[in-house]
């Protein structure tokens, strides 16, 4: 059995006019959202063995936050450049070269291509996923490499001003 976890990034700032997209910073929001996030994902009873994030900016710290709430170190993060701004069929070939000795993933990512992806995962439709938002699924597959072709069943979806 597998569980993905899908999360885009905090709330990032845009105080800083002409600031490249990438290196964007979280705002104060979202630095209040990634932890308690991560405290939801815990409640939820799921255990992340692998963060896997974007190396932007902002996708890093939402992912160390998460990873600090389960006691990963931040070096511990694995970040796929092709993450950054990813069409839906990137999160695939990510999730393909994972290693099969985890058995729950955790991705972090942008959109528009976090929302497509998703809504490639199951019938629930997502229109979009708001900043902070976690999704996830399970399929009962031995290899991440499964989980493209593999039925998948909704778990949830989370985010931060969910009443």
């Amino acid at each position: 059995m597998k569980t993905l976890v899908i999360v885009r990034h905090a709330k990032s700032s845009w105080s800083l006019p002409g600031q490249n997209d990438f290196d964007r910073p979280l705002n104060e929001r979202g630095k209040n959202d990634a932890p308690e996030m991560a405290k939801r994902l815990r409640k939820e009873g799921i255990r992340p063995d692998a963060f896997i994030s974007s190396p932007a900016r902002r996708a890093r710290k939402t992912c160390k936050a998460f990873a600090e709430e389960f006691g990963q170190k931040k070096d511990d993060i694995i970040f796929f450049d092709k993450l950054y701004q990813a069409p839906a069929p990137v999160f695939y070939e990510v999730i393909r070269e994972c290693s099969d000795k985890y058995d729950t993933i955790a991705i972090f990512a942008h959109n528009p291509g976090i929302t497509n992806f998703v809504n490639t995962l199951c019938d629930v439709h997502i229109d979009s996923m708001v900043t902070c938002s976690m999704f996830a699924v399970q399929a009962d597959v031995k290899s991440w490499a499964e989980l493209e072709g593999a039925e998948r069943e909704f778990l949830f979806y989370k985010y931060p001003r969910e009443e």
